[in-house]
């Protein structure tokens, strides 16, 4: 139930309750989800193989973090 406000010229205007939400992503409003290029995936994983120093590690799954956390930069 909305509460009810009383105005300056003396009437009651009715006052929604606020709700949070997170925004929609780009599928919920309707649009196609946005794919990063490959450029921008190379350069990504790129970047997570220099954050581990060039230590141990699998190129394959530099790529998949860099497709997962791209994708997620660029549908918010």
């Amino acid at each position: 139930m909305a509460k009810q406000k009383t105005t300056k010229t003396g009437g009651t205007a009715t006052v929604k309750p606020r709700t949070t939400r997170k925004s929609p992503t780009a599928a919920a409003k309707g649009f196609a989800p946005v794919q990063p290029t490959q450029d921008q995936l190379r350069m990504r994983a790129y970047e997570i193989f220099l954050r581990r120093n060039g230590g141990p590690g699998d190129a394959h799954d530099d790529w998949t973090q860099a497709e997962r956390e791209l994708f997620d930069e660029l549908n918010r």
